[in-house]
């Protein structure tokens, strides 16, 4: 769809762009950090090779380092308050060229909502450059009626702010001039779409000026096809792949079968290097929304294996074994691991060392062995590891660790302990097959931090509960250690169980920091709220903010376990909720108050249950008793003002 369709009987003269023609890229960045992601360098070294100048503005303050990025790839680098937006980004980039835009034929707005180029940016500007036109974008958004942040009148047509070229006919302009000296205040996201991005295209198509879009929207449903056809757009030859997809809630995304795991493949098939993606949405997503969007659980295969021999990864076991008796199943496991393994055997006394140490003389390990007694069992696996092994992870020697202990979970009963044991140990370790493909993981993704099973949830309440009494101990750590990563909702992204596959590099910022025995308490202290609960969901945040990011690993065989344990027990929660999933959620969200409508939707919740039949009726009775209510209150509204 052009742009051109919707400015009625007048156009004004629009040219082409000229052979030696001159552009101008304002580029406008934010960082909460005040860093700049490797994206965006990739991004702009690009850029270069189609623009003249090139302006970069900071919404919000750089540290040097960012700064000295920033200045090897711009001609420009502005920093402004983190106020109004992309758009008042764009104005000050523009006030500050003033005096020199007569000096080019196209400018470009664009900011940094988009990782690529995905596919090459030249056949884009050939294609471009030679359509006669005022302006163009990259992508368009269909006219939207209510419009969906006023709920009055309509949301127009549009090319979407985050790329925006203008040729000098229209920049050179009054109305250009007049449109950026009269910009509104912008407070708000829906500010930012209500008062430019919905009203840009539509304001200057009217004033006479002509745009197009270079890649129009794909069906005629009115949705965001940037962030829901991602990969039908790259397959088009579209540069750009919005940020958005990864970070979106992933329930919404379910409800309309976007799957960012194939988009991501699309990308990778296209040349980018998507370990630029995942650096960036490691720092600044919430692990366990990214690991949804990005489908970033990995099956492990039982019969092939895509592990390189030829590039081995220097590994270790750490193991903290409290019950002697499951030495051997751990020494079984690690040996599943391809290439030559040392382990590195933590355990609260002398006796246990000497008995570890005995089976694993019978076992003639190829690899180096060490037992350690460690100071005292506080914090028993979490302070073994980071405490009494803190040397060795410091010490760069080891390319991947695993960490496992001998787990029995006794308080929690037979059945469920055995099956969390089982739960750690099968998926982590399975088979030589199984466990090549993980290492096969971080051979092949060099940004993969962490790697363990998906979230027990068998015979434990953890779904929507785990972060228990936790979540406080976590900020506060978060705070000291400078993590930034933000948090999950709803429960962590977290190795339950604390057995996992790790870089060292990954788990840096919480082995530098010193820890203490007494800091962990006694046994008494080994409880939600306690320092190893709140470390047990540490790992992943601590990897993200330094880059790193994490994936689930299963095998088929849980998988088949879990899988259908899940399926059932959603399909029994829905069964008295309306329509889909996300209208669910939301359905049981508005439930949770207190009130009218707390007493509304549970008789709806039983009657779906109980009398499907008489749904129909009970929702007129309760629309009559809401009009009733609606009348009361405006009459008592009335006397109120008298």
């Amino acid at each position: 769809m052009k742009t051109a369709e919707l400015i009625g009987d007048w156009t004004r003269p629009a040219d082409t762009f000229p052979d030696e023609g001159k552009r101008l890229l304002i580029y406008v960045v934010y960082d909460r950090r005040g860093e700049v992601g490797d994206f965006v360098v990739y991004a702009l070294e690009r850029m270069r090779e189609f623009c003249d100048t090139i302006v970069v503005v900071s919404n919000g303050p750089l540290t040097a380092g960012g700064r000295e990025r920033l200045e090897a790839l711009g001609d420009l680098v502005l920093e402004r308050p983190n106020e109004g937006y992309d758009i008042w980004g764009y104005k000050h980039g523009l006030d500050a060229m003033q005096d020199r835009l007569g000096e080019f034929d196209e400018l470009l707005l664009v900011n940094d909502t988009w990782f690529g180029p995905i596919r090459p940016f030249a056949p884009l500007f050939e294609r471009m450059n030679g359509h006669p036109l005022h302006f163009w974008g990259m992508t368009d958004h269909l006219r939207v009626e209510p419009h969906p942040f006023t709920q009055e009148g309509y949301l127009p047509y549009h090319l979407q702010s985050y790329w925006v070229a203008v040729r000098r006919q229209m920049f050179l302009s009054p109305e250009w001039v007049a449109y950026w000296r009269d910009l509104p205040e912008m407070t708000s996201y829906s500010d930012a779409v209500t008062k430019h991005e919905g009203v840009f295209t539509e304001h200057f198509t009217q004033q006479g000026f002509s745009g197009e879009v270079a890649f129009p929207t794909l069906t005629d449903k009115i949705e965001n096809h940037a962030v829901l056809y991602a990969e039908q757009l790259i397959e088009a030859g579209c540069p750009t792949l919005k940020r958005r997809p990864f970070f979106q809630w992933p329930v919404f995304l379910d409800r309309v079968a976007v799957v960012g795991k194939w988009t991501l493949e699309a990308a990778e098939r296209s040349g980018y290097p998507v370990e630029l993606i995942f650096d960036d949405l490691a720092r600044n997503v919430e692990p366990r929304v990214l690991n949804a969007d990005a489908a970033l659980l990995r099956v492990l295969s039982p019969t092939d294996d895509d592990y390189d021999p030829a590039a081995p990864l220097r590994t270790a076991v750490f193991a903290h074994i409290f019950y002697v008796e499951m030495t051997d199943e751990i020494l079984d496991r690690a040996g599943y691991l391809p290439g030559a393994t040392d382990l590195i055997v933590t355990t609260p006394d002398a006796d246990r060392a000497r008995a570890i140490e005995d089976i694993i003389a019978a076992r003639n390990l190829p690899g180096r062995t060490e037992v350690r007694v460690v100071a005292s069992n506080n914090g028993r696996d979490q302070a073994a590891f980071l405490i009494g092994c803190r040397d060795i992870l410091l010490s760069d020697e080891y390319d991947l660790v695993v960490k496992i202990h001998s787990k029995k979970t006794p308080q929690d009963g037979a059945n469920v302990g055995r099956h969390f044991r089982r739960h750690q140990f099968e998926n982590l370790l399975h088979g030589p097959h199984e466990a090549a493909n993980v290492v096969a993981l971080f051979q092949q993704q060099p940004g993969l931090g962490l790697a363990f099973p998906p979230t027990v949830h068998l015979g434990h309440p953890t779904m929507g509960h785990a972060w228990w009494a936790n979540r406080p101990g976590v900020e506060e750590l978060c705070r000291e250690l400078g993590i930034r990563v933000p948090l999950d909702e709803v429960s962590p992204l977290a190795p339950f169980g604390s057995m996992f596959f790790a870089r060292p590099q990954a788990l840096r910022l919480l082995v530098e920091r010193q820890w203490t025995y007494d800091e962990f308490g006694g046994a008494e202290a080994y409880v939600d709220g306690g320092l190893a609960h709140v470390l047990e969901r540490m790992p992943v945040y601590a990897a993200g903010e330094l880059g790193f990011h994490s994936m689930t690993i299963a095998t088929p065989d849980y998988l088949a376990k879990s899988y259908t344990a899940f399926d059932y027990n959603l399909d029994q929660m829905s069964a008295t909720m309306p329509e889909d999933t996300q209208h669910q959620i939301e359905f049981l969200r508005r439930a949770g108050y207190i009130g009218w409508g707390h007493l509304r939707d549970f008789v709806d919740m039983w009657v779906r249950l109980h009398r499907p039949d008489s749904a129909a009726r009970i929702n007129r009775l309760f629309a009559r008793s809401e009009g009733m209510r609606g009348r009361l209150w405006r009459a008592r509204q009335r006397l109120r003002r008298r």
